[in-house]
């Protein structure tokens, strides 16, 4: 279903520190970005990239799809969001009901998991939706660079963290898996565009500097996370190692 009332967004630097003109790369005939931007479509028919660079603009441009250029000076991609919203709502002289992140480096996405996001706009107090898959594979929750993430039974945010959250204490590490559900992160975000505007300007908290996680400072500063649950394994690709893993498989 075609959704007139949300926004999907997505933010894509060529100057990544690990993986430079990563949204460029090509997978299975198409930059990656295309990849993206063509499941986003599926969702909602208001899709546009959020760039820095004029080689991500002009590709976009070229393969039919919209974007907008963003200062280069932004911090995160929530950032980023927030002035490329900015920029389509005076373009369209519309507002939307829901703004959607949705990240340049992933190819793999399915729009069941952008519908899912923005169902949970549905209830009126949520303010903030993300997803989480449960791992299957127990040393995957011990691996810092996996997000962990543990929620309420109102599948609201409690906390974030790179170690594995919870705690299995007296049990074996190699049998945490078994004795409770451990859930991933999966870094995709909706907001409602007021919140959207206000995360922007909270400086950085205790939580976010030790994690080095952004959403942790929204969780600081009292703000309600919803939490959808995937089971679709959603490869983000980060190196050109992950890049070439996938070609390969």
């Amino acid at each position: 279903m075609i959704l007139k009332s949300n926004l999907i967004l997505i933010p894509a630097r060529y100057a990544s520190t690990r993986f430079p003109g990563k949204p460029l790369v090509e997978i299975a005939g198409k930059p990656m970005i295309q990849h993206v931007y063509e499941k986003a479509t599926a969702v909602s028919e208001h899709v546009y990239v959020a760039t820095d660079d004029e080689r991500i603009y002009d590709t976009v441009i070229r393969f039919g799809g919209r974007a907008v250029m963003t200062a280069t000076t932004h911090k995160s991609g929530t950032d980023r969001c927030y002035e490329a919203y900015q920029k389509v709502k005076e373009l369209l002289q519309q507002d939307f009901e829901v703004i959607v992140n949705v990240q340049g480096d992933e190819p793999f996405i399915l729009p069941e998991q952008i519908e899912a996001l923005i169902s949970r706009f549905e209830e009126p107090d949520i303010q903030i939706a993300t997803l989480a898959k449960p791992f299957e594979k127990n040393e995957e929750i011990f691996d810092p660079n996996k997000v962990k993430i543990v929620f309420s039974q109102q599948h609201t945010a409690l906390y974030f963290s790179r170690c594995p959250i919870p705690f299995c204490r007296g049990v074996d590490q190699g049998e945490w898996l078994t004795r409770t559900p451990y859930y991933k992160h999966v870094g995709m975000y909706a907001y409602r565009p007021v919140v959207l505007e206000s995360i922007t300007r909270i400086p950085q908290g205790i939580l976010e500097k030790a994690e080095s996680l952004e959403q942790l400072r929204w969780l600081e500063n009292g703000y309600k996370i919803a939490v959808s649950i995937t089971h679709h394994e959603s490869i983000g690709i980060d190196t050109p190692e992950d890049l070439k893993k996938i070609l390969q498989d």
